[in-house]
């Protein structure tokens, strides 16, 4: 299994950048391939400028759960999404990155929502890669669709439909969606229909991993880049309760400024290792690669990106001696290492990072079967960390998430009225709390 060495003290005596063996090449070959071209110019005419790509939607790309793997056979889906910024313009991005064989596409559409599945048929538009309106995406490999002329509202629902003309495993997919999706009745090519033929619903995201936008010339997206409280585990399905949704709402109904907000958080997701291997029987590869793998897909790979709220580490916290063996229990330095590798790799490209508190833990239950995540030395740990994400001036800006969640009369756990009711997880009202306390100063005059 491909995972950081934890048997060193100094997570900073991994490679420069915390940088693992991936192989890149096929998502090279599917970007310059399949990727819109430019028509051809003359010697000595100008360079046209590039239009400003942001993205407005993201999910995180996830291996499938074992027992739980999707399939669809000649079928069309019906993708729910809902937009941070708006834009004239707009192309989707569909991943093939956890697929042993080729992901044969074909056909995709994007149109505005109207009810449950189905669009406005004005707003239906065909997409196309590198012109053809079939597209076979390698294995291990992502590609980016051409962009069409749409009008993107901000804070829309937006329908991405994708025709599977044959047998196909959704071993790619984002698995807490949050979100009802559809799944066409029988067999063909519904991309295009505006009344949409459903036989069943779906919560995950199957292949499609990004909505990108034409963004006005100071546009750019911040990323929310963490685990499942930043995938927002506790909050309502088709309600857009997670805290980066909130932070979406203010940005574009206030007086700040209008940027793109990207979610890509995991359940389970941990910043210095991969799926543990305790876990595979339960969740195969679903909890993700570690942060520090996945930042250069999940952050620098997104379009306009300039910002990070870093929310990651409550997992390397509780893991140990919950779902691993408690001698992986971590030191805070080793942790803090792993952040400086972040904070590193965010300002080689010019990206600021702000940093966010871990919440309280204290009588954290993961269910099923229950298992105790908090122990006194594990709250030691998040105090340490917390402390030195607050005063250790090495991020950009903090939020305090532990300030806005904790219960005033017992800091060490979540205040009730915010507790999802696994003592880990916010609710709704928790993850608006969150969702507001992040100052839109910090995003100004970039």
């Amino acid at each position: 299994m491909n995972r950081l060495d934890t048997r060193h003290d100094d997570v900073s005596q991994a490679p420069r950048g915390g940088r693992r063996s991936f192989d890149w090449t096929p998502l090279v070959y599917a970007l310059v391939v399949l990727g819109s071209t430019s028509p051809a110019r003359a010697s000595g005419d100008a360079v046209p400028r590039a239009e400003p790509w942001i993205g407005t939607w993201a999910t995180a790309a996830q291996a499938f759960i074992p027992g739980r793997l999707e399939t669809f056979d000649n079928q069309t889906l019906r993708l729910i999404v809902h937009t941070s910024a708006g834009g004239p313009k707009a192309r989707i991005r569909i991943s093939n990155t956890f697929g042993d064989h080729p992901l044969l596409i074909g056909g995709a559409h994007i149109g505005r929502r109207t009810a449950a599945a189905d669009i406005d048929p004005a707003s239906d538009r065909a997409l196309t890669f590198d012109g053809r309106s079939v597209v076979t995406i390698p294995a291990r490999a992502m590609v980016v669709s051409d962009p069409v002329e749409l009008d993107v509202p901000a804070l829309a629902d937006v329908a991405v439909s994708l025709f599977l003309p044959s047998a196909t495993a959704a071993t790619t997919s984002h698995l807490l969606a949050l979100q009802t999706s559809y799944v066409s009745k029988g067999p063909g090519d519904f991309t295009a229909a505006a009344a949409f033929p459903s036989a069943s619903t779906i919560d995950t995201w199957p292949f499609l991993t990004g909505v990108d936008v034409v963004a006005e010339a100071e546009g750019a997206a911040i990323v929310a880049f963490g685990s499942s409280t930043t995938d927002g585990d506790g909050s309502t399905s088709d309600a857009n309760r997670r805290w980066p949704d909130v932070l979406a709402e203010r940005l574009q109904n206030g007086q700040g400024p209008r940027l793109g907000v990207l979610n890509q958080g995991i359940i389970g997701n941990r910043l210095l290792s991969d799926s543990p291997p305790e876990t595979r029987a339960r969740f195969g590869e679903a909890l993700g690669q570690a942060g520090l793998t996945r930042f250069e897909r999940d952050v620098l790979a997104q379009a306009g990106v300039r910002y990070v709220l870093l929310a990651l580490g409550v997992n390397d916290i509780v893991f140990p001696g919950s779902f691993t063996p408690a001698s992986e229990m971590l030191s805070a330095e080793k942790l803090i290492a792993g952040y400086r590798q972040v904070i590193e790799r965010a300002h080689d490209k010019g990206i600021r990072v702000i940093g966010t508190t871990i919440p309280p833990l204290e009588n954290a239950i993961f269910p099923a079967p229950a298992v105790e995540g908090h122990t006194p030395e594990k709250e030691q740990l998040r105090q340490r960390l917390n402390y030195w994400i607050r005063s250790g001036a090495a991020f950009d800006a903090v939020v305090d998430f532990d300030e806005v969640l904790r219960d005033p009369s017992h800091p060490t756990r979540l205040l009730p009225a915010y507790d999802s009711g696994d003592h880990l997880h916010a609710n709704d009202a928790g993850y608006v709390a969150s969702g507001k306390a992040i100052p839109l100063a910090l995003f100004e005059g970039r």
